[in-house]
């Protein structure tokens, strides 16, 4: 006997429906960012405890040398690693990889190239030290090459913890770093120094000044990093004692011809990042802020910029999940669409997150001193400008997945000529608001970029009009939040946080259907 043709109602039920398999994909990685995510925002959002310790501890101009000396790392940090960390991902995901072997090649070649690399500068500190203006600071460039060498080398064990999807002893290791940094620095700059100068307990001053001497001022900072990063070594042993040396210079070939685009994109990325500050300091001219000199104008700026954690710290946690995420899913016929339904809701959230400090910004403000708070107009700014970032981070996928990582270079090269061009040009004329402008004319730039290369190459159905229906309406809200000066206390914080309640309320309208399939 035949059986009974099934109803379309029931065909229906039986077949998958694409869009919630998306949504199921997507709410993985929403899982995996959550758990990367949250060593990054509680980790910095206790180093960020850091911040206003800092600007009040220290004058701008000496916060400015450790932002001067810190954009300089920020470059060897890119070199150090010369893309490795990415081409790890690449070549271990390969259908016929030996994700083990992969992992030893690329430790023992960071781990021969650091060595090097931090023996050159150990030789050369003296001579770096005299040439940045800090020639009885010799031992800041010896500690920041040892930091150097330790970071590059425990890049890689981490890098092996995400592939291996161990999200909780990666963020157990990355908060006990924090906490250690953290902890040594409320010690020295905090408690030992009140005892030092008799707020309380003047019984142990005595023995408080054989550990705390207030002339080594900002060089806490920087030994305490040193001792920090030194104690994550110990804490990796399990993944340094599967390793097993193996320089084999004809397997790396292809990986270092995979991973050499990206770092020449990585350091063009870093000028992007942290060019400003050190523009700031040559080209700013010296009567623009009477009273102060270019290197406190570079304190100021960096400490405003700190107000823009929130966007860097969703950006980051996202990267951590999504490289290793994106890598996996290289062979899914539709991932296109996956990596499209994250784009946009990635953007929603950073958009939410661009207009919630914004319109709450004399609230942030006071996470810095108040002597930094003559650049928070440029909060907005940057705030816009990393949202454009991670737009850029997301659509970087394409060339990733192609392996056609000289576009990457290109677009990272043709971003920092960008911001050299754009900060010469504004900064005699705006100060250091023409270097936040700098830096979103160059974010706003590689992602177009990006966009428009990857249609070509690895076409993607982005909703680009949702999309930038939702960045504008945030960029809207806060001009509405900033123009609008409403006097009352009280009323005025309503009046922000109602029009943040409004973005969410846009955004629960448009994507309800969605909500409901997620």
């Amino acid at each position: 006997m035949r059986s009974a043709k099934p109803t379309s109602q029931e065909t229906n039920k039986r077949l998958p429906d694409p869009e919630k398999e998306h949504m199921s994909i997507a709410k993985k990685l929403v899982g995996q960012t959550a758990a990367y995510g949250l060593s990054s925002i509680v980790g910095r959002a206790l180093n960020y405890l850091l911040v206003p310790i800092y600007t009040r501890v220290f004058l701008p101009e000496e916060y400015g040398v450790v932002s001067y000396l810190y954009a300089f790392v920020a470059f060897f940090n890119v070199l150090y690693t010369y893309g490795m960390e990415t081409a790890f991902f690449r070549f271990a995901n390969r259908p016929e990889a030996d994700p083990k072997a992969v992992y030893n090649r690329v430790l023992s070649a960071i781990l021969v190239s650091s060595t090097a690399f931090t023996a050159l500068l150990l030789l050369a500190s003296g001579a770096i030290a005299r040439y940045m203006g800090y020639p009885d600071q010799q031992e800041y460039i010896v500690w920041l090459a040892l930091v150097l060498a330790i970071d590059a080398i425990v890049a890689i064990p981490f890098a092996w913890l995400r592939h291996q999807n161990k999200a909780i002893k990666f963020a157990s290791i990355k908060l006990s770093n924090i906490l250690i940094t953290v902890g040594a620095n409320l010690l020295f700059l905090v408690f030992f120094r009140n005892i030092y100068e008799g707020k309380y307990l003047q019984e142990l001053r005595p023995l408080v000044s054989y550990l705390y001497d207030p002339d080594f001022g900002v060089g806490y900072i920087f030994l305490i990093n040193l001792v920090a990063n030194a104690l994550l070594l110990p804490m990796l042993w399990r993944e340094f004692r599967i390793f097993h040396f193996k320089l084999d210079v004809e397997q790396l070939k292809p990986m270092l011809q995979y991973a050499y685009p990206l770092l020449f994109m990585g350091l063009a990325g870093m000028v992007n990042e942290v060019i400003d500050r050190l523009l700031l300091e040559h080209w700013l001219p010296e009567s623009f802020y009477p009273g102060m000199s270019n290197m406190a104008a570079v304190g100021i700026y960096s400490a405003c910029y700190k107000l823009a954690i929130f966007m860097t710290l969703t950006i980051q946690a996202f990267r951590y999940a999504a490289e290793p995420f994106f890598f996996s899913k290289a062979e899914d016929k539709n991932s296109p669409q996956t990596f499209a339904l994250v784009m946009k809701w990635f953007v929603i959230f950073c958009a939410f997150i661009f207009l919630f400090i914004s319109a709450n910004l004399e609230d942030f403000a006071y996470f810095i001193g108040p002597e930094y708070w003559d650049g928070l107009m440029v909060v907005p700014v940057l705030l816009l400008a990393n949202l454009f970032l991670g737009v850029y981070y997301n659509l970087s996928v394409w060339f990733k997945l192609t392996d056609k990582t000289h576009f990457g270079t290109y677009i990272s090269f043709g971003g920092a000529a960008v911001t050299i061009v754009a900060n010469l040009l504004l900064i005699p004329i705006l100060g250091y608001m023409g270097s936040a402008i700098a830096t979103l004319i160059c974010y706003f730039g590689m992602a177009v970029a990006s966009y428009l290369l990857g249609n070509k190459h690895y076409p993607i159905p982005y909703p680009v009009k949702t999309i930038m229906g939702y960045v504008a309406l945030a960029a809207i809200l806060v001009f509405a939040a900033l123009a609008i000066d409403v006097e009352n206390f009280w009323l005025r914080h309503v009046y922000h946080l109602a029009l943040c309640a409004a973005f969410a309320v846009a955004v629960v309208l448009k994507e309800r259907p969605r909500f409901l399939k997620f």
